[in-house]
């Protein structure tokens, strides 16, 4: 009998359930959306149980799809948008609040708080991530603040904290098990980069109570069996990853110094540091990419907040486009930008300019501006933000490096892709399979399960790329950009 490997992709926007087989081909894919709540400017929230059940849904209807049981399925590995923070009562199973999403901002007087007391270096020098409204640990300290009642439950030990991993797992276990992985757990403002363990003394500044925690695992072992009433089988766990840590290894970027960004929600660069620890000068973050067999490889990332969601906001708030996948021939209608430089700040800006405050913006709009020059001007804009991050990178690690890696949705976009190599004046290659989130997590659950032996095993995986090459300079575009963008900060 056959066997594959399940991959619950659990993003922003949607719930993926993802099957793969030995040959490290996606045989079926389903994918169900779920609702974005804006309660208030900055705020992004969704609802953990639509979570939930989208993603059982999507697991459900991709085994009844390509015709698998769930005993065909050898272990099931997890991958999820990483610092959207849930809460719920360990009695109940409900969650005590909406999941706040990564992208949310209403923690940033926390931040400037925190900053104000002179305690920013501090939490970098221990997690390696900067005090921004991004990471889960103020959005916790906001959800048990919101409500006096909460934080006295969280003290008595009836609240769970988790990432959406967690989240998952907890239903999936029926309540059984309560855990999280090394790379999720180095998002969140809590974890210690260098003990790898929860940090007490950080734990103790936001005020928040260590037993609400999650366990911490290793991206590539067994962690639990699914309970056999959800699919009619225990199926074991056994790899649990963020899903840009994910990418990063589902494009096989396992040496120092490779680097791959995925175009999702948000755009996200990694660079592969290896067992070294690199501290950003440019403030990019330094994070765990993987633990596997006890040894922990480093990276140093970059985060874009708004990439695809600006593609969604042209579709969904300004009209332009009916379906996201327009962009690329209605931005190909314009040879040129029209002299529009669009600055996506639309949820303030991540790397390496850390503004919650700033607001988008669109340059340079006269009476002969079409949509076709505003859908050009947005997927520059994407491209050069990416741009800057790889730069910034760049000089952290010491090294150039020789291409990019490019996964998620927006990748599929050519005009993008070239953009990107002509900014960068590098090649770009893009897998022809572009789920490279659901591949990794694909790989390490098969690597801890049996069903691959080793890392060089995959490298054996056939892989087609696509190229694409740089053509033409994009000077004048980023010298228009830096003049703009500095009036928003």
């Amino acid at each position: 009998m056959n066997k594959y490997i399940l991959s619950i992709d659990a993003g922003t926007s949607s719930s993926r359930a993802v099957v793969v087989n030995n040959l490290g081909e996606i045989i079926g894919i389903s994918q169900y959306e779920f609702q974005q709540f804006f309660p208030k400017s900055g705020w992004v929230e969704h609802d953990p149980m639509e979570i939930w059940n989208t993603q059982l849904r999507a697991i459900k209807d991709v085994l009844k799809k390509t015709n698998i049981n769930a005993n065909m399925i050898q272990s099931i590995g997890i991958t999820n948008q990483r610092e959207t923070t849930v809460i719920w009562n360990k009695n109940t199973g409900l969650p005590v609040y909406n999941a706040i999403v990564w992208q949310d901002r209403r923690t940033a007087d926390y931040c400037a708080d925190l900053k104000n007391k002179n305690l920013e270096q501090k939490f970098t020098d221990k997690t390696g991530l900067l005090l921004d409204p991004y990471f889960s640990g103020t959005k916790i300290k906001w959800i048990l603040e919101n409500d006096p009642k909460l934080f006295q439950l969280a003290k008595d030990n009836q609240l769970a904290f988790g990432t959406i991993d967690s989240w998952l797992i907890w239903n999936l276990t029926r309540g059984e098990v309560h855990v999280t992985d090394v790379t999720n757990a180095s998002r969140t403002l809590l974890f210690n980069i260098h003990s790898l363990e929860w940090d007490q003394e950080l734990l103790n500044i936001l005020n928040i109570p260590h037993n609400i925690l999650p366990k911490i695992v290793s991206n590539s072992e067994f962690v639990a069996h699914i309970n056999d009433g959800v699919l009619g089988q225990e199926i074991p766990i056994t790899a649990i990853a963020g899903d840009q840590q994910s990418a990063l290894f589902g494009q096989m970027c396992f040496n120092n110094g490779d680097v791959k960004n995925t175009y999702g929600t948000g755009c996200f660069s990694m660079m592969n540091t290896g067992s070294h620890i690199v501290k950003s000068s440019n403030k990019m973050l330094t994070t765990v990419a993987y633990q596997i067999n006890g040894t922990t490889n480093y990276a140093i990332e970059g985060s874009v907040f708004i990439a695809g969601s600006l593609i969604q906001w042209l579709r969904d708030g300004l009209g332009i486009i009916s379906k996201a996948n327009e962009i690329e021939l209605l931005a190909e209608s314009e040879s040129t930008n029209g002299g529009l430089t669009l600055i996506p700040a639309l949820t303030g800006l991540g790397a390496p300019y850390w503004n919650p405050d700033a607001k988008g913006a669109i340059f340079g709009i006269t009476r002969n501006t079409s949509k076709g020059h505003i859908a050009r001007a947005a997927l520059e804009s994407i491209a050069i933000r990416t741009y800057e991050i790889i730069l910034c990178m760049e000089k952290d690690a010491n090294l150039e490096f020789s291409s990019l890696k490019v996964d998620g949705g927006a990748s599929k976009n050519n005009l993008l892709m070239q953009i990107q190599s002509d900014l960068l004046q590098k090649e770009v290659i893009r897998p022809m399979i572009t789920e490279c989130t659901a591949l990794g997590v694909a790989f390490m659950s098969g690597l801890s399960s049996g069903y691959w032996s080793s890392i060089e095993d995959l490298k054996k995986l056939n892989k087609k790329n696509d190229t694409f090459q740089p053509k033409e300079s994009k000077q004048e575009l980023l010298l228009k950009w830096n003049k703009h963008i500095k009036t928003l900060l």
